[in-house]
């Protein structure tokens, strides 16, 4: 493993913000100031190819990377917040209605969060 994927991997298993590319590089930026976005990317599509990072991509937003343990995740569709949560897991239910195993899966629910619906009631208030 590469310095930078090494530091990459720190970065996106340390935090559990769901960063961007963009943040990842800042990040990145403040140990290795000389290292360039591009090199970011090469190395979180090596992470993500090796399966020690995952994308998370989500529609009309950059793609986040997050940490490759079990879990799942809640989208505000007026934020964009993502959240993670953990619902029961599905692998066996899936298995049996596929017959067989399969590489992974990935649920995301697609909700209004708290803040949202708060700030939705404020304003059909006023």
């Amino acid at each position: 493993m590469t310095k930078y994927e090494k530091q990459i991997y720190e970065i996106v298993n340390k935090l559990t913000s769901h960063l961007t590319a963009d943040q990842i590089f800042s990040e990145l930026k403040k140990i290795y100031p000389s290292v360039s976005l591009a090199t970011v990317y090469n190395n979180l599509n090596k992470l993500c190819d090796v399966g020690l990072i995952r994308r998370v991509s989500i529609e009309g937003s950059p793609d986040r990377y997050d940490r490759i343990s079990k879990h799942d995740h809640l989208v505000c569709r007026r934020c964009g917040k993502l959240t993670d949560v953990c619902f029961e897991d599905l692998t066996s239910t899936l298995e049996r209605q596929l017959g067989g195993a399969f590489l992974a899966y990935d649920l995301k629910v697609f909700y209004i969060c708290p803040a949202c619906r708060k700030k939705e009631m404020e304003q059909t208030q006023i």
